[in-house]
C-alpha cells in the first residue's frame, strides 16, 4: 500500500493549527505559519491566482533524492492544482524508495552523468501542454568544506552541477531551481558555479542566486545554502526571508515533545524515532556533557580533542532554545558534531533528524539505518521547499520580478568553513551572513 504524508505541525509549543500568529518559545515573539497552508496565505494566493497565465505547470526533479526539494511543489500541488509531477531522477535506490513510499511517484534510477538527453526524456512525463519547472540539486560533496583536506584531487561529482546547466539547457524550462552548499560560490570552486552560470546565460536564462539560511523561513536549523532561481523569460528573484532570529522554531518546538529513549532504543509507536546503539564509552562520554546545549568537557573523551580547535563540538549537545546546527548525513553520531540529545545521553534518532531537516512528522525513510541519516542530511528542507513553491507562484503571477539581474561575478569567500570559524571567534551568531548578505571574511 502507498503511504502519502500529511503535513502537520509537529506538537510543541506553537499553534497546533500551524497558524500565523504562533508564539515563540523563545521570548514570546508571534511569528509565522510554515506549513503550506500558511504560505498560501502569506502569498495572498486567492488574489493573485487569476494572474497565473497558465492552468499548470509540470515540475522535474533531477537529483531527487528522499524528495525534500520536491516537497512543497507536490504540496502546493496537491493545495492549488498548478503543479503537476512530470518525473524525478535519482542514482541512490533506497532514497528511490523512500520518495516513491512518501510521494506514490516513481522516480527513475538514472546516472544523470552519462545519460544523454533522449534517455533523460524518456525518463520523464512532460506533457506537451504545460511549461516546466525544472528542480536540481546536483551531489555536493565534491565541493563540501568538509573535504578540504582530502588531496585526491579534484572529484568527478563536480561535474554534475555543470552537467545539470546542459540537461537544463536541452529542456528548456520557465525556471531552474537549485539549491547547493555554500561552496559552490567559494573562490575554490568558482569554476563550477561560473561553469552552470555560463551555460544557462547562453541559453537566454537570467539567475538570482545567494547564500540563505533555512532559519529564516522556518526551518528549526541554522543551515545556510546556495539558491539559485534561473528564469527564461523575466528577471527572479528569491524569496525573502520570512522569520526574525527572535522567531527562529528551534529545537524544543521540533523534538520537545517525542517519547525519550535511551541508547539503541525505539518507539513502538513510531519505527523512524530510533537511535543508535551507541558504545559503553560514547555513552559515558555524554553523561558528562553538560545539558542542554552542553560542551564536553576538557579532558573527558580522547585527548586528541583538547588540541584541535576545530573540535568545539564534538559530543557537544544540541540547545533546547536555539536552533539546531546543520544536520548532516553523520548526524546520528555524537563524535561528528554537535549532535547529541539536550537532555538524554546519546545521539539523534532517525526521527528526531527529520524533524529538525523541517520533514513532516510521518514521513517514512527506506534503507538501512545509516542510509535514513544519510538521506536526511543530504535533502532541502521541505518547509523550506514550500516556501520556495510559494514564491514560483508569485513569479508565475508576475510578481516579485527584479527589474534587473544583480551579477556575481566574483567568488564570495575563500572557504566558507574558514569563515564559520572567524565568525565563531568574533562571537558572531551567523556564520558570514545576514538574510543573505555578504558578511566579509577578512
Amino acid at each position: 500500500m502507498e503511504h502519502t504524508t500529511i503535513w502537520e505541525i509537529p506538537p510543541s509549543t506553537e499553534n497546533p493549527s500551524g497558524g500565523e500568529t504562533s508564539v515563540a518559545a523563545n521570548g514570546g515573539a508571534e511569528r509565522p505559519g510554515y506549513a503550506p497552508e500558511d504560505v498560501l496565505r502569506q502569498i495572498n494566493y486567492e488574489g493573485i491566482r487569476g494572474l497565473i497565465p497558465n492552468a499548470q505547470y509540470d515540475f522535474v526533479d533531477l537529483f531527487c533524492g528522499a524528495g525534500g526539494m520536491s516537497y512543497g511543489f507536490h504540496k502546493m500541488a496537491e493545495l492549488t492544482g498548478r503543479f503537476r509531477w512530470a518525473g524525478a531522477v535519482d542514482i541512490d535506490p533506497h532514497a528511490i524508495d523512500t520518495y516513491r513510499r512518501n510521494y506514490g511517484c516513481q522516480p527513475e534510477n538514472l546516472n544523470l552523468g552519462e545519460a544523454d538527453i533522449a534517455e533523460i526524456r524518456a525518463a520523464l512525463r512532460l506533457s506537451p501542454e504545460n511549461e516546466l519547472i525544472l528542480i536540481g540539486c546536483a551531489p555536493c560533496q565534491g565541493f563540501s568544506s568538509h573535504r578540504k583536506k582530502d588531496r585526491r584531487g579534484s572529484d568527478s561529482r563536480n561535474t554534475l552541477v555543470g552537467r545539470f546547466a546542459e540537461i537544463a539547457a536541452e529542456l528548456n524550462p520557465k525556471l531552474i531551481i537549485m539549491e547547493n552548499v555554500p561552496d559552490l560560490l567559494a573562490q575554490k570552486h568558482w569554476r563550477h558555479y561560473q561553469a552552470f552560470k555560463d551555460t544557462v546565460e547562453n541559453a537566454g536564462y537570467h539567475i538570482a542566486v545567494d547564500i540563505l539560511n533555512m532559519a529564516d523561513f522556518g526551518t528549526p536549523q541554522s543551515r545556510f545554502r546556495t539558491v539559485l532561481i534561473a528564469a527564461r523569460d523575466f528577471v527572479p528573484t528569491l524569496p525573502a526571508p520570512a522569520f526574525r532570529p527572535e522567531q527562529y522554531r528551534t529545537v524544543r518546538d521540533a523534538i520537545g515533545n517525542l517519547p525519550p529513549l535511551k541508547a539503541g532504543g525505539r518507539d513502538p509507536a513510531d519505527p523512524m524515532h530510533v537511535t543508535s546503539r551507541h558504545r559503553k564509552e560514547t555513552v559515558a562520554i555524554l553523561s558528562q556533557v553538560p545539558k542542554d546545549g552542553g560542551n564536553r568537557p576538557q579532558g573527558v573523551g580522547p585527548k586528541c580533542l583538547d588540541n584541535v580547535a576545530g573540535f568545539y563540538d564534538v559530543y557537544g549537545r544540541l540547545a533546547w532554545d536555539k536552533t539546531a546546527v546543520t544536520i548532516t548525513a553523520r548526524c546520528r553520531t555524537p563524535s561528528c558534531g554537535r549532535f547529541a540529545h539536550p537532555e538524554q545521553n546519546r545521539g539523534l534518532s532517525v526521527r528526531e533528524a527529520a524533524l529538525l531537516q523541517g520533514f513532516p512528522p510521518d514521513f517514512y525513510f527506506e534503507g538501512p539505518f545509516d542510509d535514513k541519516y544519510k538521506q536526511i542530511g543530504n535533502a532541502v528542507s521541505p518547509i523550506f521547499s514550500a516556501r520556495l513553491a510559494g514564491h514560483v507562484l508569485t513569479l508565475l503571477a508576475g510578481l516579485n520580478r527584479a527589474e534587473k539581474a544583480e551579477a556575481i561575478d566574483e567568488p564570495y569567500f575563500r572557504s566558507y568553513s574558514g569563515m564559520i570559524a572567524r565568525a565563531r571567534n568574533r562571537g558572531a551568531e551567523k556564520a558570514g551572513f545576514r538574510h543573505g548578505k555578504k558578511v566579509s571574511d577578512n
